[in-house]
């Protein structure tokens, strides 16, 4: 639910190539018109390496009941990065006072979304709460484990696509200067 009390009621800023805004919408417009808008991505690494993944609830506007390898989603109008995924991480997670690390940018288009996405790790074992209902299971997994459940059940295709390749090849969910647990 949005700061207005309507779901897809709060507003979202629209953008161009470089990331300038261009217009000011609600989020149902956006979602209605797949209009280029900003987002976040964060992934949650335990100090071991496993990430988290969760699967999202039922209400989700876009992809409901899908894993997803990234807390995050839409930067509000007049919203930072920064500022939305500090935001993202305590409503979806309950995470807060972390040291968000910015991983990468990217654009992700399909039929159903248009992103400029910003990209953050952080290194967290938990606890998490779920408190605003968006998220309804989570897992720690290896990249084998999300291998594996990538076979079986649906994945969130932003997610996928701009994050996992920031996550770096050979699969290690830690940053390659990560010298152990932390």
């Amino acid at each position: 639910m949005d700061g207005t009390g309507e779901l897809g009621g709060e507003l979202v800023d629209v953008v161009d190539d470089s990331d300038v805004v261009v217009a000011t919408v609600t989020r149902h417009e956006m979602r209605a018109n797949r209009l280029r808008h900003r987002a976040v991505f964060i992934a949650v690494v335990h100090p071991d390496g496993r990430l988290l993944a969760h699967r999202r609830s039922g209400i989700k506007d876009l992809w409901p009941g899908w894993w997803d390898i990234a807390v995050g989603g839409v930067v509000a109008a007049g919203e930072t990065y920064r500022g939305a995924a500090e935001r993202e991480l305590a409503e979806e997670v309950g995470v807060t006072g972390v040291d968000l690390v910015e991983i990468g940018r990217a654009h992700f288009a399909d039929s159903d979304v248009d992103l400029l996405g910003c990209c953050y790790r952080v290194t967290h074992s938990g606890p998490f709460e779920f408190a605003d209902g968006e998220v309804v299971e989570a897992r720690w997994l290896t990249p084998r484990d999300l291998d594996s459940l990538r076979s079986t059940e649906s994945f969130v295709p932003d997610s996928i696509d701009v994050m996992l390749p920031l996550l770096h090849e050979p699969l290690d969910f830690r940053s390659r200067n990560h010298a152990g647990p932390q």
